[in-house]
């Protein structure tokens, strides 16, 4: 799995590459304000994002502005009228309300995603601690072969 999300004092960015500009970019997610940042360097990525967010943080101080948090729990959703109409009947069935139905199903949502990357990495260690490295050498009159194979331990 890639990771190009980075976190800082709360914050989050996703890096992204600018195949034409030949750059690599972020903006910090989940706020309103817009605050974002480029480089060419990946080694200069990490603070760059750093030097955003501070740079944001003393802008709303100077300002005597409250900086934004990350999603404040809020967003508007557009689902067909169908989909909308079987969920509401089943937040009424449950006697819940129709926001604490989609929060349920956004965290049954998030948690398998959550399980399936345990689930990945805990078969990638399994695997490599089934397998082992042996070299593999070969010898005839004219030459001798070096070579190494993946065998189950």
């Amino acid at each position: 799995m890639k990771n190009n999300i980075l976190e800082y004092k709360g914050y989050h960015t996703k890096i992204e590459f600018d195949s034409v500009e030949f750059i690599l970019r972020g903006k910090i997610e989940g706020i309103n304000d817009l605050v974002d940042f480029e480089c060419e360097d990946i080694k200069d990525l990490e603070t760059e994002f750093h030097e955003a967010v501070d740079a944001y943080l003393e802008f709303c101080k100077e300002v005597g502005k409250d900086p934004d948090k990350e999603y404040k729990g809020t967003f508007n959703v557009r689902i067909s009228p169908d989909l909308h109409k079987k969920l509401a009947i089943i937040a009424m069935k449950n006697g819940d309300t129709l926001n604490a139905s989609v929060e349920k199903a956004i965290l049954e949502y998030v948690s398998y995603d959550h399980k399936a990357e345990r689930h990945i990495q805990n078969t990638n260690k399994i695997l490599a601690e089934e397998l082992k490295t042996e070299s593999i050498y070969q010898y005839d009159e004219k030459s001798l072969h070096l070579g190494s194979k993946i065998v189950p331990r």
